[in-house]
C-alpha cells in the first residue's frame, strides 16, 4: 500500500467523524461562543469545512501569502449549507490527492503574511498539518458540544454520550 492509497484511507475516515460533528451544528448556535478570544460556532464549523481544502492548495501551490489572500471565513447560512462547502472540499481534496505524483511531497511549501514566514514545510507536512488541524478544531466543536449540552459524536472511540453517561 502507497502513501497516496493511506492519505486517501484517513481522509475518508476522519471525513466520516467530521461529518457527524458537522451535522449536529445547529444555525440556531451559529453565533454561541463559549469565551470573547473563542472563535464563534460558525465560524469554528466553517473552518473545520474547508480545512480539506487546504490539501488541494498544498498540493497545487507552493505556499500562501495572507498579505495577497486575506482570510475571509465562508459565511455559511445553514447546517446544509456547512456540510455542503464541506463535501466540496473533501471531493476536491481526495481527487487532487489522488493523482498527485508523490515525488513531489518533499517540495517546499510556505505559508507567509509578505515578508514574514509563518510556516515553511514539505508538502507532504502541510497535508499532514491539515488533518491535524481538522482534528484540533473538531475536539474544540467538541467542548462546544459539551457546553450546550448538545451530544458530542463517538470519534476514536465511543464518547460519553454513546455510553449513557
Amino acid at each position: 500500500m502507497n502513501l497516496l492509497h493511506l492519505l486517501l484511507q484517513e481522509m475518508d475516515k476522519e471525513a466520516a467523524v467530521t461529518r457527524k460533528f458537522l451535522e449536529r451544528v445547529s444555525a440556531e448556535k451559529f453565533d454561541w461562543q463559549p469565551h470573547p478570544k473563542s472563535m464563534t460556532m460558525k465560524v469554528l464549523a466553517a473552518h473545520i469545512a474547508e480545512l480539506p481544502g487546504w490539501v488541494t492548495m498544498a498540493i497545487t501551490t507552493d505556499g500562501l501569502d495572507f498579505a495577497n489572500n486575506p482570510y475571509q471565513p465562508k459565511d455559511v447560512k445553514s447546517t446544509e449549507e456547512l456540510l455542503s462547502f464541506f463535501e466540496e472540499n473533501l471531493k476536491s481534496a481526495k481527487e487532487t490527492l489522488a493523482v498527485f505524483d508523490s515525488n513531489e511531497f518533499t517540495k517546499e511549501w510556505v505559508l507567509s503574511n509578505s515578508d514574514q514566514i509563518l510556516n515553511r514545510d514539505s508538502k507532504y507536512g502541510v497535508i499532514r498539518m491539515t488533518y491535524s488541524q481538522i482534528v484540533h478544531h473538531r475536539a474544540q466543536l467538541g467542548v462546544y458540544f459539551r457546553l450546550l449540552d448538545i451530544p458530542v459524536p463517538a470519534s476514536y472511540g465511543p464518547s460519553a454520550d454513546d455510553m449513557g453517561f
